[in-house]
């Protein structure tokens, strides 16, 4: 994602001439979206991607858990109050 929003900022840099990235090649402006591309396709391909969908819902599941433990009061560790 950090290629992506690099390539966007080149390219409007480049589109509106400023600074020294007026003086890139279109080519050079490119390669960020190539990467993001690149990136992508790997992260698919060997299941990255959900691998780490599955992490964050087990992480909301565990959260889950534990607000209706402690809403029903049941087996749920209570911290003593001080």
């Amino acid at each position: 994602m950090y290629f992506l929003g690099l390539g966007l900022i080149l390219l409007v840099l480049k589109y509106s001439e400023i600074g020294p990235v007026a003086a890139l090649s279109w080519w050079w402006v490119a390669l960020p979206f190539c990467l993001t591309v690149a990136w992508w396709a790997w992260a698919d391909s060997t299941g990255y991607t959900k691998r780490k969908a599955m992490e964050l819902e087990d992480k909301r599941r565990a959260r889950r858990r534990d607000r209706t433990k402690q809403a029903l009061d049941a087996n749920f560790k209570k911290t003593p109050k001080r």
